[in-house]
């Protein structure tokens, strides 16, 4: 498990330093992205930069839809990321996957309408 978290979290910061998860234009909006920042900033996730931050959020789209990733272990990647405690990063990652990764939100729903938790629960 710490194996795969490391690795995870590597794999994230290397993707995000090296532009990896690029996305289109039409992604998201100002708007959406001005939203997400605004909701960081209610929350007390203040002092990032507001461009990397979005970049931080919408880099999570493509790592959320990696088998076997969930909110949970990218909580522990942002917090690695952001260089802030878990409950932050936990505060970061909803949010971001909420307002930046609209498909995730319709496959958490998808999954849930069949029965899937998209957080494992009792180790499972």
């Amino acid at each position: 498990m710490k194996l795969s978290r490391i690795t995870g979290s590597f794999v994230l910061a290397a993707a995000l330093a090296g532009g990896v998860f690029a996305v289109p234009a039409q992604a998201d909006t100002g708007s959406t992205v001005d939203d997400f920042l605004t909701t960081l900033d209610g929350l007390g996730i203040t002092k990032l930069d507001p461009a990397q931050a979005a970049e931080i959020g919408r880099g999570l789209c493509p790592v959320l839809a990696e088998s076997g990733q969930n909110t949970a272990s990218l909580a522990g990647q942002v917090s690695e990321v952001i260089g802030r405690p878990l409950g932050p990063a936990t505060m970061f990652t909803g949010p971001a996957i909420s307002f930046l990764c609209p498909k995730a939100i319709e496959n958490v729903a998808g999954d849930l309408a069949n029965g899937k938790l998209p957080i494992p629960l009792f180790g499972g």
